[in-house]
């Protein structure tokens, strides 16, 4: 029998004490206390150490007895061999949600795994949800009261995405790419063993936020497979869930085992068991961080057909084989875009799909021609693409200016990648993406991630 736990005092507690908080940022309890700090949770935070004093500027407990009331969250990071002592005063001074990150349960042998039953037999006698676990905790600075307890080394930049995962690495990578590349992630859950709450718990919970966009998942393992396929498709209708399972070979499901202790689901299964449940699949990091790209700019996804606009030949014909091995559509031109094209680019210019503006196109060029596009193609393309390298000839600044302006409000998807030597990358970059545009550093990236988009109308509509 699945029993229904309230998530909300784990991404938006009212209070929250920190049982271990240290000064040290290289202990977990510094870590843990300081990101929630820099998080600017603005609720009440009180530090638990048995020295007391004050750590960090905020008054210390020595212990839970000693808070005046229960906190509506208490985040656990002491050595494993002393949790079940802070589950039993947990329990005698009526706190209700323990979010316990260090590890040293089941994925640690036979000790491991009688300290986590009697960690379960504790919190069920006592009605406490346990959040974890060996994991790394929560990070949701989507709402309006953001809150971070994890001990992870960064916060993400803040956005519409949310990623769920059951290694904490993963979630730390996904960090660390989301602040070097814009990608708006919020929310990061770490799951760890889930004990009572699973992936299953936070995609449903994050499901029925409106400042949550789109759910990345990294799954390993699912306790529950009708309940995660019954709320994965009321989620998928809403807004796009896109997967990375491991653990789907011989060796990678051992590797599970010792990871988690979970049971993985063999590889053959994976793909129609996903598609049931109206999730897209990736096969790697790379590509949840595509969707992420891609996702957080056209939450709505994109249809099958594109049109390449390109001012080199080679990368036009790599991309188009990559978007049609990612499915998508390439229609021929309307008759009166091909006119207009005809009139403003030189003979030996390709008028097709893909469009080669030739590698001198500046934005006497690449400016009629996205306009063109989004006023004559609108009932024939649904996403257009764009390849702009950058010769030494050209000087880029002019043609970003020119796209942008046409791609912001354009109706149709854009998307744009810049190759060759980019001295303002990241002005033009940041240019395109605050149009609506998402940037790439090649376009065979983008093809991709356009094919990642293309999949989820299909999927929402299977689920109907």
């Amino acid at each position: 029998m699945t029993i229904s736990r309230d998530c909300r005092p784990f991404f938006q507690p009212e209070s929250v004490a920190v049982v271990g908080a240290g000064e040290r940022l290289t202990s977990s309890g510094g870590a843990v206390l300081r990101n929630l700090i820099a998080s600017n949770y603005a609720g009440p935070i009180v530090p638990v150490n048995p020295k007391g004093g004050e750590i960090l500027g905020l008054p210390a407990a020595t212990s839970l007895s000693e808070l005046q009331r229960p906190a509506d969250l208490a985040v656990v990071v002491i050595r494993p061999d002393f949790i079940l002592d802070i589950v039993d005063e947990a329990a005698a001074t009526n706190h209700k949600n323990l979010m316990i990150l260090p590890g040293g349960f089941r994925e640690a042998g036979a000790e491991g795994i009688a300290r986590e039953a009697e960690l379960l037999r504790k919190a069920d006698a006592a009605g406490i949800t346990i959040f974890g676990p060996n994991c790394a905790g929560i990070i949701h600075l989507a709402e309006s009261t953001p809150f971070a307890a994890t001990f992870l080394r960064d916060l993400p930049p803040g956005g519409g995405i949310a990623t769920i995962s059951q290694s904490g690495a993963i979630t730390e990578e996904i960090i660390a790419k989301a602040n070097i590349n814009r990608l708006p992630v919020s929310t990061v859950v770490s799951v760890g063993n889930a004990i009572h709450l699973e992936v299953t718990d936070y995609l449903e919970y994050l499901g029925n936020q409106d400042s949550c966009s789109c759910v990345l998942l990294y799954i390993e393992s699912i306790t529950n497979v009708d309940r995660f396929r019954k709320i994965a498709r009321k989620v998928a209708s809403k807004k796009p869930v896109v997967a990375l399972m491991g653990g789907g070979t011989k060796e990678g499901a051992a590797a599970v085992r010792n990871h988690t202790g979970g049971v993985a689901i063999p590889n053959a299964t994976i793909d129609a068991f996903l598609r049931d449940c109206g999730v897209i699949r990736v096969p790697s990091v790379r590509h949840l961080l595509l969707a992420a790209k891609g996702f957080g700019l056209h939450p709505g996804g994109i249809g099958l057909r594109a049109l390449l606009l390109s001012n080199s030949g080679g990368p036009g014909v790599i991309t188009t084989d990559q978007l049609r091995a990612e499915g998508l559509e390439m229609p021929g031109l309307p008759d009166s875009y091909a006119v207009q094209l005809r009139a403003i680019l030189p003979d030996e210019a390709a008028v097709a799909n893909p469009v080669d503006l030739l590698a001198d196109a500046r934005a006497d060029r690449f400016g009629p021609a996205l306009e063109g596009a989004i006023a004559h193609g609108s009932d024939v393309f649904d996403a257009i693409l764009m390849i702009h390298v950058v010769p030494f000839m050209v000087d880029a600044g002019p043609i970003i200016n020119t796209l942008s302006r046409s791609a912001e409000g354009a109706g149709l998807p854009c998307f744009h990648s810049m190759m060759g030597t980019l001295e303002h990358q990241a002005e033009w970059f940041m240019k395109m993406e605050a149009a609506g545009v998402p940037t790439f550093n090649d376009s065979e990236s983008m093809a991709e991630t356009a094919g990642i988009l293309a999949q989820y109308p299909r999927l929402k509509a299977s689920l109907r």
